[in-house]
């Protein structure tokens, strides 16, 4: 560790190598990029399906979901390719409403790429685990957002410093309250056992 913020970083900034996979994620959000990457992933025949998820936001004018399916549609990624949640108003709901998506059209993710902003690939993956099955293996490809921000310079400027610590109070106050329920669910299990 080189800075003291390192683990921050790490913790923060994840991605890993892309490979084949049943659907690509995206949770809303206004950024033409997230689509775009998506598009080229599509293109790429990575997964058949693209899921673009998120409801109505005042600053967007339309659905997330809206917003991010013209931008599909711009990049040439067929209609009957894009799955549909205009619902979720956060990153866990977009992972709950999304699974629910699939079900309904009767796919079961064994392996799933989440694209999302780079600083919010750790709140966006812990969210789609906490939902998802436990089998499905999350593949990240993070984009860089319109700030500019990435893990080698979050640090360097106050928007990239308070955007990067406002995801980690994100995560604390999300997992906070999702912990001790897991905990309960795995203690039921152990006592059925």
């Amino acid at each position: 560790m080189v800075n003291p913020y390192d683990s921050i970083t790490e913790f923060i900034f994840v991605e890993t190598p892309v490979s084949p996979a049943d659907v690509i994620l995206v949770p809303g959000a206004d950024h033409p990029p997230l689509m775009e990457r998506a598009a080229d992933l599509y293109k790429q025949g990575m997964a058949p399906y693209v899921l673009p998820s998120g409801g109505y936001k005042p600053h967007v004018g339309m659905t997330e979901w809206e917003y991010l399916r013209n931008i599909a549609i711009e990049n040439e990624i067929p209609e009957d390719a894009i799955l549909k949640e205009d619902k979720a108003q956060h990153t866990l709901e977009n992972a709950r409403f999304s699974l629910k998506v699939l079900h309904r059209n009767n796919i079961v993710p064994k392996k799933a790429i989440v694209v999302c902003k780079a600083g919010h690939a750790r709140r966006s993956l812990l969210c789609y685990q906490a939902i998802f099955p436990k089998d499905c293996e999350f593949l990240i490809s993070p984009c860089v957002d319109r700030y500019g921000i990435t893990k080698d310079n979050w640090f360097l400027t106050e928007v990239g410093i308070k955007r990067v610590m406002d995801e980690v109070k994100k995560i604390g106050t999300y997992f906070g309250e999702i912990i001790p329920v897991w905990n309960n669910i795995q203690e039921l299990k152990e006592r059925r056992q």
